[in-house]
């Protein structure tokens, strides 16, 4: 049996709109994935434990922001630290909710400079959960975190010698899926 050729572009057009569409679904958490991998746009890496400090150190900033639509103070407790590479540090942030009701924002982060991203990874985090504050709250959140020692072998990064770590409140999106 023959397929018309009509038919056979016909199909092969379905075929092609269906691929794109599944694409376009799966663009969003395979570009998660692929920044979280390799570090890409300053997304830093998440880990299990610090590897141990080596004699070299970097001054890491802490930087921090509140989008409009949240009803918080948000700020980190020192401007920057000097760390040492390999070494396991925590800084802290604290958030306060100037509203009159109960609001849950949930954090996006990122380092700059990108390149160093992929070195940057962090043990425990705030922003890898949703942080729900009472009217007049204050919350004191850590981060725990190294710098990878591989940072002071690449070519790209081996010169760079302050990283800031930066993080923006939202309001959390309820309807987003987790992941």
């Amino acid at each position: 049996m023959r397929i018309d050729r009509k038919l056979r572009t016909a199909l092969l057009a379905v075929l092609g709109v269906c691929t794109m569409t599944g694409v376009a679904f799966a663009s969003v958490p395979l570009y998660r994935l692929f920044c979280q991998v390799t570090g890409f746009g300053g997304t830093t890496m998440r880990a299990e434990a610090a590897p141990g400090a080596v004699d070299a150190k970097i001054t890491v900033a802490f930087d921090s922001n509140v989008s409009p639509a949240l009803t918080w103070k948000f700020k980190p407790e020192m401007a920057s630290d000097q760390i040492a590479i390999g070494a396991r540090d925590m800084a802290f942030y604290t958030a306060t909710n100037t509203g009159t009701v109960p609001v849950t924002g949930t954090a996006t982060y990122n380092v700059t400079p990108e390149a160093a991203g992929k070195y940057f990874s962090k043990i425990q985090c705030f922003c890898f959960t949703e942080q729900t504050l009472k009217p007049g709250e204050t919350v004191r959140m850590p981060v725990i975190y190294f710098v990878d020692p591989k940072i002071l072998t690449d070519p790209d990064t081996r010169d760079i010698e302050k990283i800031t770590l930066s993080y923006t409140f939202y309001p959390a999106d309820k309807s987003r899926p987790k992941g």
